[in-house]
């Protein structure tokens, strides 16, 4: 058991329409509505065992449905929010109506202010049943049609709506609704802080960090198991061989002697042997840590039990969150960058295949993985899980993707990451790589720990980035020459210092086919190659 779960526990144990209006509609009052709650769904457990993206087949609906034709879009919109809606309107009018463009700037200003006061209003509503308006308000900052052009619009209304690749990317409506009914918990944040006391929390942070194990231990006793089975069909193989004589010359009732491949495979059976007795130890071994897994998950949910149930959901949790999305968006964005919040053709510029919409960032992730296939892979007990982290895209006009948290705290063991993806950028591809890379570079330097200057990748890099005396952030250094690295190494146009062009070769491995190709294209990839075979030889890669 974890010591700090036997500790909680005191067991002692340790191991174009009607509405084509550029202007929004008057309206005296902001109509409310009731909101239907739903049921919670249940909690997106990773699985292991999947091997890549699904391909995408569908990325858009052969019919584009009707709600952004709805005149009264604007006004469902804006229903039900009270004061700040109105506001929102007001200064929305202001804005599309002056002329000066001082006055112009200033009522930008205090738009993008209040619109982000009225959303808050809205996300809070997410976790219950939200009306089509404000579901594409959330999902797309689509607050007026209009502002679209109708090929635009039509564009928009034929994105696929659910998850039918049921991957773990989510638009803003639906991470809103997973946060606050508990599938997700909170994203993490230096400000909170979970008061010590509150030991129902506790408990249920430790629940999660037991089931990562137990999750983990199922996926080593998985693996070992598949081991040992490769190590008997191999021995199986063996034996066949040496079961094969054919009859001597002269001697139809005598069968010949063993040949000289036949005497050799006695050699090979005998380490076979040796592997299988050590598989079959290592599995037994496992197999008493699941099961020690297993009865410390099941100890904590009594304990749970005991303590009320399972944690209520906050009702603070989707509060919470909005500010930490706010602060995501931010960042997608820059200083510098274009913070108009709402969609609007004024601003938006991107081609269709740079729409950060479900089914373009899954293809993303999935080109990506098939360049640096340990790009979402995590170390657990020396063995490589592949974790997809959470992928949360935000309607912003940004252009760089981050990583908010490379796992969860409290279960490094099978948990997900964090990304965050701007829908709307100039290039998707390189939204989507920049994300990778942040969550390619603090997955690296958690894993190092206190010696994230010394050891591994971000070791590695950080000595490369010193002595050359460079100055400025690490990680945005290490950002770029990832994008590099993917782009153009991969094509063997060589952009990369030579020292860093081997860290990445040795600890972001392109894929098989990439590396056999680059060895034919110039001596610089084939020196990288040889060295890799190298390293095999003597086990020290």
């Amino acid at each position: 058991m974890d010591p700090e779960i036997a500790a909680l526990l005191g067991t002692g144990r340790g191991t174009e329409s009607p509405a084509a209006s550029s202007v929004p509609p008057e309206f005296s009052s902001i109509f409310q509505e009731n909101i239907e709650t739903e049921e919670p769904g249940e909690a997106d457990n990773v699985d292991l065992g999947a091997e890549g993206f699904p391909e995408v087949t569908k990325r858009f609906e052969p019919v584009s449905h009707n709600f952004f034709n709805d005149p009264n879009y604007y006004k469902t919109a804006l229903s039900g929010e009270g004061d700040i809606a109105q506001r929102v309107h007001a200064i929305l009018q202001k804005y599309l109506n002056v002329k000066d463009p001082k006055d112009r700037s200033v009522y930008r200003q205090q738009f993008i202010t209040a619109y982000w006061d009225f959303l808050f209003g809205v996300a809070k509503k997410a976790p219950g049943k939200l009306s089509q308006p404000k579901k594409f308000l959330l999902r797309f900052n689509l607050l007026h049609p209009t502002f679209l052009n109708a090929e635009t619009r039509d564009f928009f209304a034929k994105i696929v709506v659910d998850n039918s690749l049921n991957q773990p990317v989510y638009y803003l409506d639906e991470w809103f609704k997973a946060i606050g009914t508990g599938v997700v918990r909170n994203s993490t944040t230096d400000e909170v802080r979970i008061a010590k006391n509150n030991n129902q929390i506790r408990l249920q942070q430790l629940l999660e960090k037991a089931a990562g194990k137990l999750d983990g231990s199922k996926a080593l006793l998985k693996a070992k198991d598949e081991e040992r089975a490769n190590l008997e069909k191999a021995l199986q193989d063996r034996i066949n061989i040496i079961f094969e004589h054919f009859p001597l010359d002269g001697f139809s009732d005598i069968r010949s002697c063993y040949t000289e491949t036949q005497k050799r495979t006695f050699g090979d059976i005998q380490e076979l042997m040796k592997g299988l007795l050590k598989a079959d130890h290592e599995l037994d071994l496992f197999l008493k840590d699941y099961y020690q897994a297993e009865a410390d998950v099941k100890t904590l949910r009594d304990k749970v039990e005991e303590e009320g149930g399972s944690v209520a959901v906050d009702v603070r949790a989707v509060d919470t969150e909005f500010d930490t999305v706010r602060q995501m968006a931010k960042l997608t964005i820059g200083r510098q960058g274009n913070h108009f919040p709402i969609l609007s053709g004024e601003y938006f510029h991107c081609g269709p295949n740079d729409v950060g919409f479900r089914e373009n960032v899954i293809s993303q992730l999935a080109l990506i993985e098939s360049i640096d296939p340990e790009a979402f892979c995590r170390s657990y007990k020396n063995r490589l899980n592949r974790i997809v982290p959470y992928v949360v895209l935000i309607p912003t006009y940004g252009e760089t993707g981050i990583c908010w948290e490379p796992f969860d705290r409290f279960n490094r063991a099978t948990s997900r990451g964090r990304i965050v993806i701007p829908m709307y950028p100039k290039n998707l591809y390189m939204a989507v790589l920049s994300a990778v890379a942040d969550l390619r570079w603090q997955v690296a330097k958690e894993k190092a720990s206190y010696y994230w200057m010394e050891e591994g990748l971000t070791g590695n890099y950080y000595q490369w980035f010193n002595s050359r005396k460079l100055k400025g952030d690490v990680k945005e250094y290490f950002v770029q020459d990832y994008i590099s690295w993917m782009t153009k190494e991969v094509e063997a146009i060589q952009k990369l210092d030579k020292e860093v062009r081997g860290i990445f070769w040795r600890y972001l491995p392109f894929s098989k086919a990439v590396k056999d190709k680059l060895k034919n294209r110039s001596y610089v990839y084939q020196e990288l190659y040889q060295r890799d075979i190298n390293r095999s030889l003597s086990d020290g890669y």
